[in-house]
């Protein structure tokens, strides 16, 4: 098994309960996630639309087998 520390940037909502699910879900695609991080949020609003989005930027340790 090897620890791997990776940077990823999720779209997340504004539903505060679904953040943390999210981001296990992405990560889980890197590895099993030890611990994590929410280093920083960029959010956008979109001209022609008006439509806010924001991407987390998340730090973590996972584990590979």
């Amino acid at each position: 098994m090897t620890t791997h520390f990776i940077t990823a940037e999720i779209e997340i909502n504004e539903h505060q309960e679904a953040i943390a699910k999210t981001v296990e879900q992405e990560l889980t695609k890197h590895g099993e996630p030890l611990r994590w991080a929410i280093a920083a949020v960029e959010s956008k609003v979109d001209n022609d639309t008006n439509i806010k989005t924001q991407t987390a930027h998340v730090e973590a340790v996972v584990t590979r087998k």
